[in-house]
């Protein structure tokens, strides 16, 4: 059984979707363990305590230098003996020493079908903003694993979604969690704890 250690800073929906797999039985061999919040006040706490998971919290204004705060990450995870990490709404960006310890172990989910609209400064809303004013017609999310590369690591799994006239960005990003990123998650989760991921150079192969 892998441990599963969830970083968050808000809300928490992915999270949920991730409690509630791991409950109806999609996430298999794997248990999330612990919760860790880079803000005291993320309602994703809440919902980690409600479920009976273990929770912590690193804030990057604790620490002086970036390095610093990327060591404490480090030990924390390793405290935590993490199997996976994964990133559900963690709005602080991972250091150096963190990717490398955990190389291939950490998931983050992207609100769109990577290599589009990804990289630095595309995140929550403004991804969705982007994809209306290009004016594609599908949109998705994508399960990756994490590298120094913003949104470049090897991709999981893709799930598309159909934009529709009269969308607004709020109303896309309610479609995109809900029809993609609550699916796919959970399942990129799973296949990593059944070890049925190859990881070949930037790609990966499902086994």
């Amino acid at each position: 059984m892998k441990n599963i250690v969830v970083l968050v800073s808000g809300g928490g929906t992915n999270l949920q979707a991730l409690i509630n797999a791991e409950k109806s039985g999609i996430i298999k061999n794997g248990k999330i363990t612990c919760v860790i919040s880079s803000n005291p006040e993320a309602y994703a706490l809440e919902r980690a305590k409600n479920n009976g998971i273990d929770t912590d919290v690193i804030r990057r204004r604790d620490y002086k230098e970036f390095s610093d705060y990327d060591k404490a990450l480090t030990a924390l995870l390793r405290s935590k003996n993490a199997d996976l990490i994964v990133l559900a709404g963690f709005m602080t960006i991972l250091g150096k020493e963190v990717i490398s310890a955990f190389e291939n172990r950490i998931i983050n989910i992207h609100p769109a079908l990577i290599p589009s609209f990804c990289g630095e400064g595309f995140y929550g809303l403004k991804v969705h903003e982007k994809a209306l004013e290009k004016g594609v017609k599908v949109t998705g999310a994508t399960a990756h694993f994490v590298t120094e590369e913003c949104d470049g690591g090897p991709i999981i799994i893709q799930k598309a979604v159909d934009i529709k006239n009269g969308d607004t960005p709020e109303i896309l990003q309610k479609r995109v969690m809900e029809e993609a990123e609550w699916k796919i998650l959970p399942r990129a989760v799973s296949l990593f704890c059944e070890d049925k991921i190859k990881v070949i150079g930037n790609k990966t192969e499902i086994l």
